[in-house]
């Protein structure tokens, strides 16, 4: 039995039920009452935006996280891209960057309709191979390749206001120049995972505090230098998934408890040795999806595997994408740990 408690209620009948005064609710039971407006309940879409078949493309699709089966069409960004990084809010998702004929260019979609994307301005310096966090208000780019020839690496953030469009601005500094990390984010902070130096696979772990501006800290290691890696977080934990040392590619899967600082620790294996850069951020708090998408054959493909957040243990089958692709790396979704619930 729950008994509810409120001076007055009016509109009944008419824009529905509106409380007035103080509220009491007592229940025998667990109750979680809903929270947020309507725009944020039903959330669980994650993206996928942009990647190599066997060209660039400006192709979008979408999964329900919390179903398993296969990714379907949503539409489509102004540009041709790869190599793009991606981060969202509970409405917004940003692709940031990537490899096509203008590698500055920052793109959204609103998340809970389907349809195309559209400009959003433009990062500090063209980049490609960076990595990307948010909480539901700011997003974080770090590092990636300098688009000029040789390609250089890069150790600026840039951030942006999600909510608004317009240019980036400056952060500050990763740690470590470097480029292709994993990214996982809790409402506070940014962490960008492992990823590739100028001279080799690199173990580094990075983060920042989303909300300020200034140079990363140190975080520790993950337990396997990598680029390419997947990612996925809650508000606590962030797994890291996959990824390659040359030749070899990696079924090894990490967490970290993204508050505090350390080394990462074993959480379990991927079906296979997981291919060559997966995506991030396809995640809600309690589900993390992980999408391959490599360079070339044999790593090129359609594999989608899951793990629970909160566990630890070996991936899941989950299902497959709408479109095989590559370099698929601009990621997000409207559910993962850098939003509030």
């Amino acid at each position: 039995m729950a008994i509810l408690k409120v001076d007055t209620i009016s509109g009944i009948g008419t824009e529905g039920p509106v409380f007035e005064g103080d509220i009491e609710f007592t229940s025998q039971n667990f109750l979680t009452l809903p929270k947020g407006d309507t725009t944020q309940r039903g959330r669980g879409r994650g993206l996928i935006m942009g990647g190599t078949s066997p060209d660039n493309v400006n192709t979008v699709q979408f999964v329900q996280i919390q179903s398993m089966g296969n990714f379907v069409d949503f539409g489509d960004l102004p540009t041709q891209v790869n190599m793009n990084s991606g981060s969202s809010s509970s409405t917004r998702g940003l692709s940031f960057g990537g490899k096509a004929t203008t590698t500055n260019v920052i793109e959204f979609v609103t998340i809970a309709t389907t349809g195309n994307g559209a400009d959003f301005g433009d990062l500090t310096l063209d980049r490609r191979y960076s990595t990307s966090a948010s909480n539901n208000t700011r997003s974080v780019t770090m590092g990636g390749y300098k688009s000029t020839s040789p390609a250089l690496y890069s150790n600026i953030i840039d951030f942006v206001t999600i909510a608004t469009t317009g240019d980036a601005s400056d952060f500050g500094d990763i740690t470590v120049a470097r480029v292709n990390g994993g990214a996982v984010n809790s409402p506070t902070r940014g962490v960008m995972c492992s990823g590739q130096n100028p001279s080799a696979r690199d173990n580094t772990i990075d983060f920042v505090t989303i909300a300020s501006t200034g140079d990363a800290t140190d975080f520790g290691d993950v337990t396997v230098a990598r680029r390419g890696a997947a990612s996925a977080s809650s508000n606590t934990r962030g797994v890291v998934a996959g990824g390659i040392d040359q030749p070899s590619a990696k079924n090894v899967i990490d967490f970290i408890t993204i508050a505090t600082t350390g080394n990462a620790t074993d959480f379990g294996d991927s079906i296979g040795s997981f291919p060559y850069r997966p995506t991030g951020n396809v995640c809600n708090l309690t589900r993390g999806v992980l999408v391959a998408g490599g360079p070339a054959s044999p790593f090129i493909g359609n594999i989608v595997e899951f793990v629970t957040i909160a566990t630890t243990g070996n991936a899941q089958d989950f299902g497959d994408l709408f479109s095989t692709t590559n370099d698929t790396g601009g990621a997000c979704s409207d559910s993962h740990g850098g939003l509030a619930e």
